[in-house]
């Protein structure tokens, strides 16, 4: 190779490839089966994320959210609550397993705690800087992890239930929350938004709550289609504010 090409290859920069290996982890006796995913051209300890998924389970929707924290340098683990092989089919299936967390909120911090676990002994993870979030069912989540007294840097709800079944539990936050809510949400009462800043403010956390007008639940969620008269609905605007809105948080909290 002539000294001028060699030179170029050499300061050539690497090129990201974005990795995605599933992890078997154990939960409360239960096999789960989350996903690593980071960029393998980026070394040393990197800003790690855990995502949490929504009531269908794990899915492509949080998979395409890990490759794209990945793509920015964060090194991301997709948790699972419900377990190994359990994704429910349709809203009836997705509503009944949900519903084993949601009115179980020991069990359901039990599993984000251990995903978080497995976040935080991956080679990758600077446990310093460390953030979940959450869509749907795992907005609900991100916030139960953190009442647990979790170790994290910040928490990001993405149309998330807002409810406060047990408000001396904000105590234990000890990280910022960040809360992303659809204003016409039909699913989220105003009287869970008032519990939940009742909650934060009385325990002097420190959060912020953004709502997008127009957008109804699960407005980050393509496949929820585009009619905002059935309460769940698509929004492109509010989907892309409410990304770069994560990424302002993850610049503050994680720097």
């Amino acid at each position: 190779m002539k000294p001028i090409l060699l030179f170029l290859a050499m300061a050539a920069p690497v090129l990201a490839e974005i990795k995605e290996t599933p992890v078997d982890y154990t939960s409360a006796g239960t096999t789960c089966e989350g996903i690593h995913v980071y960029d393998s051209a980026r070394t040393g300890k990197l800003p790690s994320v855990l995502i949490v998924h929504q009531w269908t389970g794990l899915s492509e929707n949080e998979k395409m959210r890990g490759r794209m924290l990945a793509e920015q340098g964060y090194n991301v683990f997709l948790a699972d609550i419900y377990g190994k092989g359990v994704r429910p089919a349709g809203p009836p299936g997705s509503a009944k397993e949900a519903s084993k967390y949601k009115t179980n909120r020991t069990l359901y911090r039990q599993r984000l705690n251990d995903a978080l676990a497995q976040l935080t002994s991956e080679p990758q993870t600077d446990t310093t800087k460390v953030a979940a979030i959450g869509y749907c069912f795992g907005g609900t989540g991100v916030i139960e992890l953190a009442r647990s007294g979790a170790k994290l840097n910040g928490v990001v709800s993405f149309h998330g239930g807002l409810d406060s079944p047990t408000p001396a539990d904000g105590k234990n936050i000890h990280c910022e929350v960040l809360a992303l809510h659809g204003a016409d949400d039909p699913h989220v009462p105003a009287a869970d938004i008032k519990a939940f800043e009742d909650e934060l403010n009385a325990a002097g956390v420190k959060y912020e709550l953004i709502k997008y007008p127009g957008a109804v639940h699960a407005f980050t969620q393509k496949s929820a289609g585009n009619d905002n008269s059935k309460g769940v609905a698509y929004n492109k605007e509010a989907d892309q504010k409410s990304w770069a809105a994560m990424l302002e948080f993850f610049g503050r909290v994680l720097k």
